[in-house]
């Protein structure tokens, strides 16, 4: 388990090394990046060359390799075009961007979006990745953990200070999720970034590890907004549940 855990980090760190530079990175690079040896490193990346998962560059640097292109259109079919539209429709009604993200760690990841229709608008990068203790739709994943599982992920992640309105502590975080459990949404008040805020909600059932969220400026997501968000996202995530895992959709006794 831990090989596995070490070249899937070794994965993560090229991807996230040639977003940063536009280019492929070093052996040192992806060392300095994962905290690993180098021996390890020159081992693992080795064997994923072989694999297909890394290419070795002219220059003896590393970057991604092709056989990720098929695994990621796959996995962008799991998505599919429901979640697409499903995402246009909240466009549709709000205005704002929305997001789709799943729990990948103990981070979340973005991976899908419509923009806003405004010039001035939030665009999250599809593949990024954000702390859970931070945003909209990590405070929506970690609602449906208990607060010994909630306990363990802000520990594996810590809780960086992201603005001056970002929670830091594992019991601020915990008194939060139990709102966010009675209400059955989160909020992202300028926790991630400055003049931002995010409504988001969870998919269920909960071992789907889904999050779906509308985010725009303050000056926009008002009260009003966040109120007619709410529903809007909690039948859209029943909708999106319902295509991507069919037996999640609750059956009503005649």
């Amino acid at each position: 388990m831990q090989s596995l855990h070490r070249a899937l980090d070794v994965v993560e760190a090229v991807a996230a090394l040639t977003q940063a530079g536009g280019r492929g990175c070093s052996l040192a690079e992806i060392a300095e990046a994962t905290a690993l040896p180098a021996p390890t490193i020159h081992r693992l990346a080795g064997t994923l060359v072989e694999r297909g998962y890394l290419r070795r560059l002219a220059d003896r640097r590393y970057g991604l390799g092709f056989r990720l292109v098929p695994l990621g259109a796959t996995a962008q079919l799991q998505v599919g075009a429901e979640a697409d539209q499903v995402l246009a429709d909240l466009v549709a009604e709000l205005g704002e961007s929305a997001n789709l993200a799943v729990l990948a760690g103990h981070q979340a990841e973005y991976v899908a979006q419509a923009p806003a229709r405004f010039a001035m608008r939030m665009f999250t990068e599809v593949g990024r990745r954000v702390d859970l203790h931070s945003t909209g739709v990590g405070k929506a994943l970690l609602a449906q953990l208990d607060d010994d599982a909630v306990r363990a992920a802000v520990r594996r992640a810590g809780m960086t200070r992201r603005t001056e309105h970002t929670l830091t502590t594992p019991e601020d975080l915990l008194a939060r999720l139990r709102e966010v459990r009675a209400q059955g949404y989160a909020l992202d008040e300028q926790e991630q970034e400055l003049g931002v805020r995010c409504v988001a909600v969870a998919l269920n059932p909960p071992g789907l590890g889904m999050a779906l969220s509308v985010s725009g400026p303050l000056t926009r997501m008002g009260e009003d907004v966040v109120a007619r968000a709410v529903p809007l996202l909690q039948a859209a995530a029943d909708r999106l549940a319902a295509a991507l895992d069919p037996t999640s959709s609750t059956q009503t006794d005649p």
